[in-house]
């Protein structure tokens, strides 16, 4: 989509909980094989639901997409690397990351969880 996103993706076939299809989408992306729950209280639980606008494309209307959030934590970012040559991944810090994105949505994540950080007393 040309667009700076987050990691995620879709269930597979059998896959029924929504916590454990993210933390397998988010760790085949960014090949990070250590990814856990952002803080002990919020394992399984999302830091946000949104339903987000998504263009036509790959043979599919345009269409609305429910996307369940939720925040992961590494001991390892600089080991991040992309599923694909064609997907670009990097590990940001919350300075960083609002320099990049400008989608409202976004940035309410990236509140969500520097507040759920600071809370947590990271």
């Amino acid at each position: 989509m040309q667009q700076w996103m987050q990691v995620g993706g879709h269930g597979d076939p059998g896959e029924t909980d929504p916590w454990s299809i993210a933390l397998r989408e988010a760790r085949e992306e960014t090949g990070l094989d250590d990814l856990g729950a952002l803080t002990p209280a919020v394992e399984r639980v999302p830091v946000q639901i949104v339903v987000v606008p998504v263009p036509a494309g790959r043979g599919e209307p345009a269409h609305e997409h429910a996307d369940i959030r939720y925040g992961f934590r590494t001991a390892h970012p600089d080991r991040a690397h992309a599923e694909s040559p064609d997907a670009a991944v990097r590990w940001m810090d919350f300075a960083a990351a609002r320099g990049e994105i400008s989608e409202p949505n976004l940035v309410e994540l990236l509140d969500r969880v520097e507040d759920l950080l600071d809370a947590s007393g990271r």
